[in-house]
């Protein structure tokens, strides 16, 4: 089979699209026929080394496809079934093997690439809105970076919720998609300064909680946008990964909460996983989540769309067609 694998960490250009045996799944393991895979910022950590893994690996860890074979003791999965996975690396192939309770069945009216382009990200916003900093009416949130493919579907969620949204885009064309998925202002922080608007759009007080997937360029500003007792959840590393923060800053600045989550913690059993997705293609059928693709690539052209994502250009979701 065709597979994208990683022997060194660095720029895409390490990205080789090379023939490996096809897997065979083990004890309770499917193998998935791959469809669509999902590109997603942590691919970029780990080909550049950010997050460490053995070499040589295959890359990414979100796709659909059909389930083609299935393991010693699979209840649950069957061949044939369509299915979307995360979290689960080496997705960058034509075939996975993955673990039998990570595998979510598709709804029929939802096509593989709309369950890939909302999975993996749709989650990780679920789980930011409901759980790390369960959003709700009259609360107002600042969400960096508003018009990536996850930030729209953070917008859409806290919406849901009742809150008010700040968001920040680099351009014009991204503010009017931000918008569109719900921001109720957008800052271009390439043009105005994000803290000082920020403290501008709420008469000084500060927001409730800003969702930071950017990181380095962002962190230390996004807390001062806080109000006391407010919370900077850091989920990304867009920029870099953030600079340490001194705990005896977080006093002075109001009491301040900081965390960076991930979405394993967020899906540590099948209930917890079936739950969250069962409530993303609900909103989905019901036209209350919408996702935008952005572009798609050939899966041996890996590495130009690694860097079409890492250049910030692209507003949704990125995927690699096998």
């Amino acid at each position: 089979m065709k597979a994208v694998r990683i022997h060194q960490f660095g720029a895409p250009e390490v990205l080789q699209y090379e023939d490996i045996p096809v897997p065979e799944p083990k004890e309770g393991e499917v193998r998935v026929k791959i469809q669509v895979i999902g590109i997603n910022f942590i691919d970029t950590y780990r080909r550049t080394g950010l997050y460490k893994m053995a070499t040589p690996f295959i890359v990414g860890e979100e796709a659909a496809g059909v389930v083609d074979a299935v393991g010693a003791g699979v209840t649950d999965s069957k061949i044939g079934e369509r299915v979307v996975y995360c979290t689960v690396q080496g997705s960058y192939a034509e075939y996975a093997i993955v673990p039998a309770w990570r595998v979510v069945q598709i709804p029929q009216n939802i096509s593989a690439r709309d369950a890939t382009a909302i999975y993996l990200q749709g989650l990780t916003a679920h789980y930011l809105a409901h759980d790390t900093f369960p959003i709700k009416s009259g609360d107002t949130a600042l969400i960096q970076a508003a018009a990536s493919g996850a930030g729209q579907l953070l917008v859409q969620i806290a919406k849901m919720r009742g809150a008010r949204i700040i968001g920040t885009t680099s351009s014009d064309d991204k503010a009017r998609i931000a918008r569109a998925a719900g921001a109720d202002e957008i800052i271009l922080y390439t043009q105005k300064d994000f803290e000082a608007e920020t403290k501008r759009l709420t008469n000084g007080k500060g927001v409730d909680v800003v969702y930071d997937s950017v990181g380095k360029t962002t962190a230390e500003k996004s807390l001062n946008c806080l109000r006391p007792r407010g919370m900077l959840v850091l989920w990304g590393n867009a920029s870099g990964a953030a600079p340490a923060i001194d705990p005896l800053a977080l006093m002075a600045k109001g009491s301040l909460f900081v965390t960076r989550p991930t979405l394993t913690h967020y899906t540590r059993d099948r209930a917890e996983l079936i739950a969250r997705a069962k409530d993303l293609f609900a909103w989905m059928t019901a036209g209350k989540l919408r996702v935008r693709i952005d572009k798609t690539f050939a899966l041996k052209d890996a590495a130009d769309a690694h860097r079409y994502v890492e250049s910030r250009a692209s507003a949704g979701k990125v995927l690699l067609i096998p």
